[in-house]
């Protein structure tokens, strides 16, 4: 295989995969940022690592927005401006050092609820790239924030127009915690991270 600085915009390959549901406007998108990376190399490792971090922020993004209806009961979920782009930084920090990186990443993300029983709830388990063996697996555990007035938060999970059992708002901590660990090594432990 060679590398070259141009990026063929095969339309037979691109109908493909429109056939496959991908969007035509993101395809466009993609293949533009690759020719910028391209274009310009000794940009393309910080441009490339600040686009996973978008993307990955984005993946953290919808699991929570899929499960905000169905796992969680509720109708919205606050979260604090940077705590997903934060997330990404550091998933992607503690994948640099593994064989295949994030692609050997297998990622389960809960949120750990603020009631008598003080749960954890499996939102959604990720594989990074599911044509990659896993080589570890990293748990994000959201924290909800159960602050503020008691009544307001009373008052906020009454809702006129939700079913019984149902709140109305979901706030989650800034602070967050990243388990790792090594799937392909019985002496390696794990990485417990509070941030």
């Amino acid at each position: 295989m060679v590398a070259t600085s141009t990026l063929n915009r095969n339309s037979e390959c691109l109908s493909e995969f429109a056939d496959q549901g991908y969007d035509k406007a993101c395809m466009d998108y993609e293949m533009e940022f690759w020719e910028r990376c391209l274009a310009a190399p000794y940009l393309g490792a910080e441009v490339c690592e600040a686009h996973a971090c978008q993307e990955l922020a984005r993946l953290l993004e919808g699991c929570l927005a899929r499960a905000k209806a169905s796992k969680l009961q509720c109708a919205h979920v606050l979260v604090p401006e940077t705590l997903t782009q934060r997330v990404a930084r550091d998933v992607l920090r503690l994948a640099a050092e593994e064989p295949c990186g994030l692609r050997g990443c297998v990622l389960d993300i809960r949120l750990e609820l603020e009631d008598q029983q003080r749960r954890c709830e499996r939102l959604e388990r990720l594989a990074c790239d599911a044509t990659v063996v896993p080589t570890f697996e990293l748990t994000l555990v959201f924290k909800q924030d159960g602050g503020g007035w008691p009544s307001l938060r009373e008052f906020l999970r009454i809702g006129t127009c939700f079913p019984p059992g149902v709140r109305r708002v979901l706030k989650l901590r800034p602070g967050f915690r990243l388990i790792k660990k090594k799937l392909y090594s019985s002496a390696a432990g794990t990485v417990i991270e509070e941030c």
